[in-house]
């Protein structure tokens, strides 16, 4: 916790100075309303003029108006400081956990995430915002209370400040009781985003299977393990809340008792008997709270507890520290290839088997690599790898003559565009979706290729133009749409390798003719591998690598495997089988 106040509130110091200020000319309003009451009982115990008692009737209204100004301004600045630092704290957090590997979010599902980068940050952020605020607030008036109690007697300050001691170190020691429930409930929180998630993306696959039985079965019990997580960390967080207020009628009851004793022995005014109740009241305000913000003070600490869990995540891909690739075609080289998955499903002590093994193969720089493979085979494992979301087990990849792992793990993907069937595109505006939110990206560039690509007329009738905004899911957009800004997409950024999964597969004939159209222009002075599900996409190949049970099964150019009547290729050929290829 501590920790996340240095690195998050640090930045901010100014603003937290200020909000210092008016927590000190808060707390010595709250200070100087019992004096003013005192001085008034005295002053008219005393026959003082209705003159003076009307000024420290007004002086005491006007305190009270202060007060609550400051009170307004601390929340103001409270709260920007709470929702900066943690925006930040959510930004750092999401950025992190994108640089994490695939086993990572294998393990993690989507709702889960949310749950942990918001829920938890939001957590933090009430902490950051209100709970530190008042905290701060309270000790203050606690230190006040028992200063002007040792000055008015030092027996009232004494029994005053050992309750205050008392409370606190209770409270205090009380502080971590609730810290693993509250944590618990908050996995099971993220349990339950990480169910609603999965079972509302597969709706469709729920009814038609006439499996929402199961879904409803299985989010109940969900919820029940939610509720009893809740109910128990409740039941235990509100322990000190409890324990501080027994402790505070005592402290209540010993004021009273003592200022009324004081007060007939003549050793004290009936205004001082009244101070000294007072501020025994007083003291209720900052105990109360302290009980309570123990309770989010464990809250945010399970919070924080899971904030650093991601923060201790580690990429088992270590970033490379070489230059940057240089611009135009890069060539890919391949070198005794083994891959292995190191994340089993069951069992990660059992030795896993090998889905790639021993691939080699040379790409020059402007030549395009057909793969075809069944089902398994390890195409979308070998591409996996050449974007470096794994790095292989035996071996070498190499882009551009050097070794992945050298490479700036940042310049390594700008340079490589990546296109699949399935296109991610964002609620944002299609200018957005074009550059991945890159603002140096001109406007003139975007515009000119969508009219190369055959989206001109489609941008025109859009009713903001680039501005335009998709919907979450791309449904206002057809199949073709998607896949021709995805290449638009992949054209911007310009990359030396571009690795294609067929994405004219799924298409009618009209719109796969101009998809085509628009991959011809953007392998034209690329190095590509094509991921083929129907023969006649590997036409445009130059190297044709056919991949079965992660083996190499043929390679080589792909006109001199169409003439040789014995090569796998060939057969392909003769005999149109697109189930051979299909997957």
């Amino acid at each position: 916790m501590l920790a996340l106040l240095k690195t998050y509130v640090g930045p901010y110091w100014r603003r937290a100075a200020l909000l210092l200020v008016l927590l000190l000319i808060g707390v010595s309003l709250q200070l100087a309303g019992p004096q003013l009451l005192r001085g008034t009982i005295d002053a008219a115990a005393g026959g003082a003029s209705n003159q003076f008692l009307a000024l420290l009737a007004g002086l005491y209204l006007l305190a009270a108006l202060l007060g609550q100004v400051v009170l307004v301004a601390e929340h103001y600045f409270g709260g920007a400081l709470g929702w900066d630092t943690t925006n930040r704290l959510r930004v750092d957090l999401l950025r992190h956990c994108l640089r994490l590997d695939p086993p990572f979010f294998a393990a993690n599902p989507p709702g889960a995430l949310v749950a942990r980068i918001d829920g938890d940050v939001t957590r933090l952020s009430k902490f950051f915002a209100e709970l530190l605020v008042q905290l701060i607030s309270n000790v203050l008036l606690l230190c006040g209370i028992m200063a002007l109690s040792f000055i008015l007697d030092w027996r009232a300050g004494l029994g005053i400040a050992i309750f205050a001691l008392v409370t606190f170190f209770t409270l205090y020691g009380l502080r971590k009781v609730a810290v693993q429930p509250w944590e618990n409930a908050s996995r099971s929180d993220a349990e339950l985003y990480g169910f609603l998630e999965e079972r509302l993306s597969g709706t469709e696959d729920l009814r038609a299977l006439g499996a929402t039985g199961y879904a409803a079965a299985g989010l109940s019990t969900i919820d029940g393990r939610l509720r009893r997580a809740w109910r128990r960390a409740a039941a235990i967080g509100s322990i000190p809340i409890s324990t501080a207020l027994v402790l505070l009628a005592g402290a209540a009851a010993l004021a009273l008792g003592l200022g009324g004793w004081l007060y007939v022995r003549g050793e004290m005014s009936i205004g001082d008997a009244y101070l000294l109740f007072a501020y025994a009241e007083l003291l209720r305000q900052p105990m109360e709270q302290f009980g309570r913000q123990i309770e989010e003070l464990q809250q945010a600490g399970a919070g924080a507890v899971r904030v650093n869990e991601l923060f201790n995540q580690r990429s088992n891909l270590l970033d490379g520290v070489g230059p940057p690739l240089p611009p135009g075609p890069l060539g890919l080289n391949l070198n005794s290839v083994d891959f292995v998955y190191a994340d089993g499903p069951q069992n990660p002590a059992a030795p896993q088997p090998a889905v790639l093994h021993n691939i080699t193969l040379q790409l020059h720089p402007g030549e395009v690599l057909g793969l075809l493979g069944r089902t398994g085979s390890g195409k979308s494992t070998l591409a996996r790898l050449l974007f470096r979301l794994y790095d292989p087990t035996q071996g070498s990849v190499c882009l551009g003559g050097r070794d992945l792992r050298d490479l700036a793990l940042n310049d390594l993907r700008s340079r490589i565009g990546f296109v699949t069937q399935d296109i991610q595109l964002f609620h944002a505006s299609v200018r957005d979706n074009l550059t991945l939110f890159d603002a140096d990206i001109p406007d003139q560039r975007m515009l000119g290729l969508l009219e190369e690509l055959g989206l001109g007329s489609w941008l025109a009738h859009q009713p903001a133009g680039l501005d335009s905004m998709i919907a979450p899911d791309g449904s206002n957009l057809s199949a073709g749409e998607s896949q021709l800004l995805a290449l638009a997409r992949v054209f911007l950024h310009d990359p030396g390798l571009v690795i294609l999964d067929e994405a004219s597969s799924r298409l009618d004939p009209a719109t796969e003719a101009l998809i085509e159209q628009a991959i011809n222009r953007l392998l034209s002075g690329r190095t590509a591998v094509i991921i083929a599900h129907r023969l006649r996409t590997v036409q445009r190949a130059d190297k044709i690598l056919i991949l079965e049970d992660g083996r190499m099964a043929e390679y080589g150019p792909r006109i001199a495997l169409a003439a040789n009547p014995q090569s796998r290729f060939a057969e392909l050929l003769r005999i149109g089988l697109e189930a051979e290829v299909t997957g």
